[in-house]
């Protein structure tokens, strides 16, 4: 059967795609623009969006599961609930759908809680599904890379408590197993929830000393203050995104996100390997990058 890829072509999509490829799954994307879209041959590539209901239910013809990822956006909460409704309608309840950690505690943040709700639906209407929820994503990183290297300040306000970074590829070759896993189960599996974390949990001073050493000069932290961060965005998104960014980043300061008993323990197990950390994704692109 046929594994449907939503999101496909962003940071965590593409991967997940190249992840099931070489694990052999007969794959299709859904994206809106084919020929902006580079996918191995073998892939079945759909065009539309999550809210083309026609392209939305051609897309589901013969699909068995779904990696449901869309993007954070002002109908984000709609294209869930009406693509979660196609899969139903289209007879395809197995499911791996991309949260975000604490989605269920942190409500003041839109996404958070869009993602919350949609974990709702996932229980309540029968899925069987596996909720991916991811922490801050280490490639977050390529966007404030200039201010590191320029300027000689980490500009993300993510305070002290601690985040515990997560790449990309760990993210996607975690939801590729699951959709393996799922799509090849005899029977319904119960819902799961994994939180996807990196190896380490790191506070605001702490990336900044592993840049100072990567980079041989010393990186200071910019505090937690989220003003200038929210100022900083909105200068390249819409206004009202840059403030959800800000509410994003106050709960890294005050909750920050802190991985439970067993999370990282469980994730090496699933990979069978050690989990990519932020000091890798820093000598990656240090100097000599």
């Amino acid at each position: 059967m046929t594994i449907l890829v939503t999101g496909a072509t962003g940071r965590v999509g593409r991967h997940v795609v190249d992840q099931l490829v070489q694990r052999s799954a007969k794959v299709r994307v859904l994206t809106r623009d084919p020929s902006k879209a580079s996918f191995p041959a073998a892939v079945e590539v759909a065009q539309g969006d999550l809210l083309d209901l026609d392209a939305l239910r051609a897309a589901f013809t013969g699909v068995s599961s779904l990696f449901l990822l869309n993007a954070v956006t002002g109908d984000e909460f709609t294209q869930a609930i009406i693509t979660l409704n196609i899969a139903r309608e289209s007879g395809v309840e197995r499911v791996v759908y991309l949260s975000v950690f604490d989605a269920d505690r942190a409500v003041n943040v839109p996404h958070f809680a869009v993602k919350s709700g949609a974990e709702r639906m996932l229980q309540q209407m029968g899925f069987s599904a596996t909720i991916l929820r991811p922490s801050y994503f280490i490639d977050n990183e390529h966007m404030i890379k200039d201010v590191i290297f320029n300027h000689g300040i980490y500009p993300m306000p993510i305070g002290s408590k601690g985040l515990a970074m997560v790449d990309a590829r760990d993210i996607a070759e975690v939801a590729a197993i699951e959709l393996i896993r799922r799509d090849g189960a005899p029977g319904t599996l119960p819902i799961e929830t994994i939180n996807l974390v990196g190896p380490d949990t790191l506070t605001g001073a702490d990336v900044a000393t592993i840049w100072s050493e990567v980079l041989g000069r010393p990186i200071v932290y910019g505090g937690d203050d989220p003003s200038g961060f929210e100022q900083n965005m909105a200068t390249f998104m819409p206004k009202w995104t840059a403030y959800e960014m800000r509410l994003m980043a106050e709960r890294y300061v005050s909750e920050g996100m802190v991985p439970e008993a067993g999370d990282i323990d469980r994730l090496i197990k699933i990979l069978g390997r050690p989990l990519h950390s932020y000091r890798d994704f820093a000598v990656a692109n240090g100097p000599a990058a």
